[in-house]
């Protein structure tokens, strides 16, 4: 079993990744206010207060077997180095955006031979050597479902725990247009839906946690 000498905000993250809860549930399960696990999604190098480096403790050793492999893995790739390309090898960026329009978060539904056929993501798109993120971001939104957006704030960065690619997450503000499939090549579908119904499309414990937090923040 992995042992944390001293839990930062990161590391609450990635154990309530691994355990597969919201805000709302993680902090039920330690007994803390929802305010503080907020916090720490907001600012990752917090580092909580000795009781509660001692809850932290108690709730990753009684994890079952799989949600302490799962924080395991987590744990890896957060300490692993980000850019392990060779020399003069540009790493592989993907911008997501996580468009939100009142209650709602837009989804597409990609063909994908490795999952079942399909899979739900957010609208996503490679960004070029020398290209802006945010840039990246607003036109792959358009290009795929239809939808003009802005960006309103950065979420953060990640190795994704299944593609292993470098992802750059941008909270969107809805500005105009209808969500409609205009990418026929790659998607199946494009769809509007409840933001507390988001984990029913796409597997919790694959969802950055500062995206869970937006979610469950706004609702």
């Amino acid at each position: 079993m992995d042992v944390i000498e001293r839990w930062s905000g990161g590391y609450a993250c990635l154990l309530q990744s691994a355990l597969r809860l919201g805000n709302e549930q993680f902090a039920a399960h330690l007994g803390i206010a929802v305010r503080t696990v907020a916090a720490w999604h907001s600012d990752e190098s917090i580092v909580p207060r000795r009781e509660m480096q001692q809850l932290l403790d108690t709730a990753h050793e009684q994890a079952s077997p799989a949600a302490r492999q799962r924080f395991a893995l987590l744990l890896a790739k957060e300490r692993s180095p980000v850019d392990s390309t060779p020399p003069g090898a540009q790493a592989l960026r993907v911008a997501i955006a996580v468009v939100i329009r009142d209650s709602d978060a837009l989804l597409v539904c990609r063909r994908d031979d490795a999952a079942a056929g399909i899979t739900w993501q957010f609208p996503a798109g490679v960004i070029k050597p020398g290209g802006k993120a945010e840039t990246t971001t607003v036109r792959e939104t358009l290009d795929e479902t239809g939808v003009h957006c802005a960006v309103r704030r950065h979420l953060g960065n990640r190795l994704h725990p299944v593609t292993g690619v470098l992802c750059e997450y941008f909270l969107c503000e809805y500005l105009a247009g209808e969500a409609t499939n205009s990418d026929v090549a790659e998607n199946v579908d494009v769809m509007w839906v409840p933001r507390n119904a988001v984990p029913r499309f796409i597997p919790v414990d694959t969802i950055f946690p500062p995206i869970l937090a937006v979610l469950e923040e706004q609702t």
